[in-house]
């Protein structure tokens, strides 16, 4: 097992941490406040996200005059913020996912002496709990501890097994009402990308009637004229239907993503249920404690 050294508020190195939610989580290595659960911290996403654009558009400036280049290029700035929020929604997605399997870790410790015989109860609940601290920098950060360190913490206050399972499956809806707003961001992005893809729709058909309309008034003009209005026609067609596509496909891609992860953090909280019946309600025993 891994040791880290975590640094007290003066400075000081003052323990060593078998398990560090601070050097595990990815925000918090980047130097951002990391959010909670598997919340992501939206300005690194937004910065990530920024600079992936940055980095597709650079890509593409090798084929200008390509079909490609001329599609995020030249079809106008509704365009360009598709992909920002694109980039940014798949920002979102990527720390989430690093941050679930930084909590996953969590499904393989041992938090109670592994011995048949061993009974929680209110006699030697605090010290599970100090071990526990002792184990990890900071057990609030991960779902897991933090279900747990709440309901030891109320063991002395309760009289019966029921109760701390009642406390454990209050929690679990917590958190999972806590994931389901880790995704209201995403949500509205996953929203408003085909609807900027409309709307590119609209001014691309609106350039087309625009030019169109050039057409008829020069009627009477040379071909050559005629020949150069039909381009701007074609070309604002071209900005309404390749708005849309990129558009849609973009809202697909991340709402498939977004589908994938969201049954992946699903299944973690039900694991991490799991585990606190398993692990930890099925060896506390208060009655027998309070007769003793």
């Amino acid at each position: 097992m891994r040791y880290s050294k975590e640094r007290s508020p003066n400075g000081s190195e003052d323990h060593l941490f078998p398990i560090s939610w601070y050097r595990g989580d990815f925000e918090s290595r980047m130097g951002f406040r990391g959010g909670r659960f598997l919340a992501s911290n939206l300005f690194l996403a937004f910065l990530i996200g920024a600079l992936a654009t940055a980095v597709f558009y650079g890509a593409l400036l090798p084929f200008e005059g390509k079909p490609a280049y001329q599609m995020f290029y030249d079809r106008g700035p509704t365009q360009h913020a598709v992909m920002l929020l694109t980039f940014w929604s798949l920002a979102i997605l990527g720390i989430k996912w690093l941050k679930l399997r930084h909590q996953r870790k969590m499904l393989n410790e041992e938090f109670l002496p592994d011995r048949p015989d061993f009974v929680l109860g209110t006699s030697n609940v605090d010290t599970v709990l100090d071990s526990i601290h002792d184990l990890i920098d900071d057990p609030s950060r991960f779902v897991l501890t933090n279900r747990i360190k709440i309901a030891l913490s109320n063991l002395k206050n309760l009289g019966r097994v029921s109760d701390v399972d009642d406390i454990f499956r209050s929690q679990a809806d917590t958190d999972e009402s806590l994931l389901e707003s880790t995704y209201s961001i995403l949500n509205g992005f996953i929203w408003a990308i085909p609807v900027l893809g409309f709307i590119g729709t609209v001014l691309g058909l609106s350039e087309s009637i625009s030019s169109f309309g050039g057409v008829l008034k020069d009627s009477k003009a040379d071909m050559q004229a005629i020949k150069s209005n039909l381009t701007q026609v074609t070309s604002g067609l071209a900005t309404a239907f390749e708005t849309t596509l990129v558009a849609l496909v973009a809202a697909l891609i991340v709402q498939l993503l977004a589908t994938f992860l969201r049954k992946n953090e699903q299944t973690f909280l039900d694991d991490c249920s799991e585990y606190c019946l398993r692990k930890i309600v099925n060896r506390i025993r208060i009655v027998s404690d309070q007769q003793n």
